[in-house]
């Protein structure tokens, strides 16, 4: 992540030297290019997981399963209305593109369930929790800042997955699923961008401090949940919460419009 996020934060330097917001043409080429970039998953490798990752990593996998498998059907009607209302119709094809790569990571991390033998889950009551609270956002900008959260967090519990693995074909899916999220935060913070351009510094200073105190809540819901399998991918409270907060920040940074340079 940071190497995709740094190269957006030179507030200092010249304009001219600043990176650009990609178009959603742009992105939507992206998406379609990385459909065929999939790294090799060995499925035929033994899928033995010893019971400690059974009740730790399988567990916690079972709801960000079901959260990665979502319909996103509020999202993808939020994207199309936003998408006539700013006359930008391939915003809503880059959406649903992004969200066909969510819901392709739900299907093999699936697959990973199947092979060791767990159900999936149909329900869980942090996904409930976010689904119920998704109905409450009635903008863009509050979605795709919530998104942005949680595609945040999953760089961090995704990294821990695969350590906490010794499973050849989990370890594979999560290399593909940060490969992939990387891009995902960089769109996101991209439209953000967009969407605070015209917004004065208060505006913006507001919205920073509310974002930050919504993530905190975010990801201490997510320690508590998943702390088991964070536990056993090597993070402390302490150090998954540092790490969480300094990738969100970077990615702040990243959404603030004074990091691009605009036509």
């Amino acid at each position: 992540m940071r190497s995709a996020v740094l190269e957006a934060l030179a507030f200092d330097e010249p304009v001219a030297d600043r990176p650009r917001v990609r178009t959603s043409a742009e992105w939507v080429e992206y998406f379609r290019a990385n459909r065929e970039r999939r790294l090799p998953v060995p499925w035929d490798a033994p899928a033995d997981f010893s019971a400690d990752e059974l009740e730790t990593v399988i567990a916690s996998l079972r709801a960000w399963q079901l959260g990665e498998s979502s319909d996103a059907v509020q999202l993808r009607a939020m994207a199309a209305q936003y998408a006539r209302d700013t006359n930008d119709p391939a915003f809503a094809e880059a959406m649903e593109l992004f969200v066909a790569e969510e819901q392709r990571h739900g299907a093999e991390l699936g697959r990973v369930l199947d092979r060791a033998g767990v159900p999936r889950k149909t329900w869980d009551f942090g996904d409930a929790v976010f689904r119920v609270f998704r109905h409450f956002l009635s903008r863009m900008e509050s979605f795709v800042t919530v998104v942005l959260m949680v595609e945040v967090l999953a760089l961090v519990y995704y990294a821990a997955v695969r350590r906490a693995t010794k499973c050849p074909a989990l370890r594979a899916v999560c290399a593909q699923i940060l490969r992939d999220e990387v891009p995902h935060v960089r769109f996101q913070c991209e439209r953000l961008a967009q969407m605070h351009r015209r917004r004065g510094r208060v505006g913006r200073a507001l919205t920073g401090a509310a974002t930050r105190v919504l993530f905190a809540g975010v990801a201490l819901a997510v320690w508590i949940g998943h702390r088991h399998a964070l536990r056993a991918g090597g993070y402390t409270f302490r150090r998954y919460w540092k790490r969480a907060h300094a990738r969100m920040a970077l990615a702040r940074r990243a959404a603030d419009p004074r990091a691009y340079r605009w036509a």
